[in-house]
Formats: structure tokens, sequence, C-alpha cells
């Protein structure tokens, strides 16, 4: 009988944390400053022992208040006030006007807790500061005005390094989004030129040769049953990744003059099916070499692939002649993602864990890429408690 409500087997109840009042209102900020001031007094007087007598526990407590209150309600109103109204917004002098305004007021403000702590203690200003009454400019410039500088500094550099470690984040995030809907882009359609030709090809190949025309329907096929619905994932079973390749690499044969064009492709036997890979990853590189190769008529023209493995890693060099007048630019903006979003992909799926050489000649065009790849990661078992 259904309660209404779905539990998903194995799952268990996410129970709210019994500390999350303590983030939500940004009550650690209070030990935090009491903390920040007992190791500020501890580094004046030179004793950690003493300062915490005297922070907590002797009429400088007041005075320590004092300190807390203040600097606390000047350095938050720098932060969430004059921060987000000013310096985000670029009025740079007017920023910087208020926030010497506010740091003089929070530091005149703290000096009467010295007069208070005394009144309070029944003793006299001599006694515990060893300083006449008249002496307020003298707390303020030595004490009051240092203090309040050093914490207002502390909390800007807090401040502006959470707010530029969130901005990378932010920026590395919205790179992967704009990569990955590239890349589903990719996935979603064929170059029409490779599509019309291909089809175009095996439509030759049906009165020439009958049972390669089948063959090659098969690859094509296969190409588009995994670019459509096999490669959804981060990360792809290598053997998967191969055989498109080796499926894409038979079909651009067909549209090669092979009387013109030659071709070595080598392939080595891949590791164990447990390897994982991103997918597209290599196919740009053999797209880019197949569709920019030259087509010389006096001279050679030639496509050279070696794909090899060593235990984890994937070596894959490939080559390809170019014509002497070909533009550089067209090399780099071609096609589907092209080889600088490849590039930027490897960046941010396989960091300190990939090799990309791109080389141009005069006469040739190479690519050398060295890979660590992964294992593929498998789910654990659940178990299910009834």
């Amino acid at each position: 009988m259904n309660s209404g409500n779905s539990v998903t087997p194995g799952a268990l109840p996410v129970q709210p944390s019994k500390y999350n009042w303590l983030f939500k209102y940004k009550l650690y900020h209070i030990p935090f400053w009491f903390v920040y001031h007992y190791l500020w007094w501890s580094l004046t007087i030179g004793s950690a022992w003493m300062a915490l007598h005297n922070a907590f526990f002797s009429p400088y407590a007041i005075k320590n208040c004092f300190y807390v209150i203040f600097q606390a309600i000047g350095v938050y109103f720098n932060l969430y006030f004059l921060m987000p109204r000013f310096l985000e917004k670029g009025y740079y002098v007017r920023y910087i006007g208020l926030l010497i305004l506010t740091i003089l007021c929070t530091a005149a403000l703290i000096v009467p807790g010295y007069y208070v702590s005394a009144w309070v203690a029944g003793d006299t200003m001599q006694n515990l500061y060893q300083a006449d009454p008249g002496q307020y400019v003298r707390f303020f410039k030595i004490n009051t005005f240092p203090s309040t500088v050093a914490s207002t500094t502390l909390a800007m550099s807090i401040k502006l390094t959470k707010n530029w470690i969130q901005a990378k984040r932010k920026e590395q995030l919205l790179e992967k989004e704009k990569l990955e809907t590239e890349l589903k882009f990719l996935r979603s359609q064929f170059n029409p030129h490779f599509l019309f030709n291909t089809i175009n090809s095996i439509f030759v190949l049906i009165h020439k040769n009958p049972s390669m025309a089948s063959e090659s329907l098969a690859k094509f096929s296969d190409l588009l049953r995994y670019q459509l619905y096999e490669c959804n994932e981060q990360q792809i079973p290598l053997s998967q990744e191969l055989t498109y390749l080796e499926n894409f690499i038979e079909l651009q044969k067909l549209r090669q003059d092979h009387n013109h064009v030659e071709m070595t492709l080598d392939i080595s036997q891949h590791p164990a099916g447990d390897l994982a890979i991103a997918p597209f990853v290599l196919i740009p590189f053999i797209e880019n070499a197949f569709k920019h190769v030259s087509q010389r008529k006096d001279q050679a023209n030639w496509i050279r692939m070696d794909l090899r493995f060593d235990h984890h890693s994937l070596h894959l060099d490939i080559t390809n002649s170019i014509s002497a007048q070909y533009q550089s630019r067209e090399l780099i903006h071609h096609g589907g993602i092209g080889l600088k979003n490849v590039q930027r992909r490897l960046d941010l799926i396989y960091p300190g864990k990939h090799d990309l050489k791109i080389q141009r000649d005069s006469d040739q065009f190479r690519v050398t890429l060295q890979l660590q790849l992964s294992r593929i990661s498998t789910p654990e078992p659940v178990s299910i408690e009834v």
C-alpha cells in the first residue's frame, strides 16, 4: 500500500544538520572576532595566558567588547554596503573616501571603551592604562586606529579572495557548460558535407560492388547509432570509441581518391576493455586530416596515423600533407568543435593528464597526443533492506 511518500531503495533520508542555523545566520563570525582580538592582544602584550585573563576575566573585558562590537560593525558595513554599492560598481574614489571615514569613525567609537571599563571597575585611567583621562587622541593613534585598519584589511582580503575563487569557479563552470553544449551540438548532427558524400559514395557502390555497399551502409548505421545514442556519458568504454573511429575512417576512405591519396593507418591492439575515454576527443584530429589533406596531382598526398597504447596511456600521432598555399587559420577553425575547442576540453577533462602538440610545416600538418586514461567506474551494489 502506497502511503504517498516515495523513498528510493537503499537511500538514507537526508537529515537537516542541527548546525545549519549557525551558518545561515553567520553566527560563527562571533567566535572568530573574539579569537582575532585575543591573538592581537597576545602579540601586543607578549603573553597568551595574560591576554586570555585580561580579555575575559578583568576590567579590560569591557574594553575588549568595544573592540569586538564596533570593529565588527565597521567591517560588515564595508563588506556588505560599501563594497557592493561603490567598489564593485567602479566608484573607486567615492569608495576609498567612505572607507577611510568608516575606519576613522569605528576607531573613534572604540576609545570610550577605555573610559567605560575604568568607570565600571571603579579605578583610574592612570592605574589601568598608565595614561591621563585627557589622552583620548593617544588611545586613538596608538591603539584603536591601527587595530581597526588591521581588522578591516584582513576582512577585505578574505572577502576579495573568496570572491575571486567563486568567480574562477563560475568561469570554469561556464566554460565547461559551453563545451558540453558544443559537444551536444556535435553529437546531434553530422557535417552535412560528410553526410551527403558518404551517402552518394554508398549509392555508387550499390552498382559497382553491392557487397561493399552493404558493409559500408552497416558501418554508416553504426556511426549514426553511436553518435546519437551511445555516447551520452562523460566517460565511455574505450572499445566503443575505437570502433567509432574505425567506422569513420572506413567511410572517409570511400570519399578519397586512392590514386592520389596514400593512407597509412596503424591502430595497435588496445588494452583490456576496462579503460574509459571522453567521447569525441580523438575524432576532430582524424577529421582534420581527412578534410584538409592536400589534393595535388603532381606530388604525393598522404595521411599517416599511428594509434598505440602503453598500459593506461594512449598515444596518437597523425600527419597529413597540405598544400603550400594553405592558410593556417583554416587548420584551426573547421567543422564541429574544432581543434581549439578540443584542446580546451582536454584541459578541463584531463588536467595534467595529457600532452597535445600541434605542428604545421611547409608541407605537412601533425598532431601528437598523449592521454592518460582512467578505468571505467562501476557503481557499487546497493543493498535493499525490506
